[in-house]
């Protein structure tokens, strides 16, 4: 699951954080991250969907997020965290394509290289409690 998926998310999140700090057009940051990223035609395919699908199921994804983060307003999460978030969530209750663990790992992982040094246990934290709902 390493090498080009992981590469993938990071871009897709890189798309995320963009969009959500900045307010930019969608379709012009994802577009621009691709064409940096060298990924192939169906990674690139990958990274659209999950940003696609991040951001139209944004506001259920938040629900749960303030479900098993109650102490942290959503605003309050750091805008690396928050979207690290998005993204897992998303893989874990809308996806199915991986398993929870890997969607949990891939997020991890993601903290860990673009977060704070407590980024990791927090997403992987919120990521636990999340997991009880995905029955896989």
């Amino acid at each position: 699951m390493n090498g080009p998926r992981r590469k993938a998310r990071a871009i897709a999140l890189q798309a995320l954080y963009e969009i959500d700090s900045t307010k930019h057009e969608v379709e012009a940051v994802v577009s621009r991250l691709l064409a940096e990223g060298e990924l192939s035609e169906e990674n690139n395919a990958f990274v659209r969907e999950l940003v696609s699908q991040v951001l139209q199921n944004k506001e259920k994804i938040d629900r749960n997020i303030q479900r098993f983060a109650p102490a942290w307003p959503i605003e309050q999460i750091s805008i690396i965290d928050r979207n690290i978030l998005r993204l897992a969530i998303f893989e874990i209750l809308f996806d199915n394509r991986v398993s929870v663990k890997v969607a949990i790992n891939e997020a991890v992982e993601l903290a860990k290289k673009f977060g704070s040094d407590n980024s990791s246990k927090f997403v992987n934290g919120v990521l636990g409690s999340v997991s009880a709902l995905a029955e896989r």
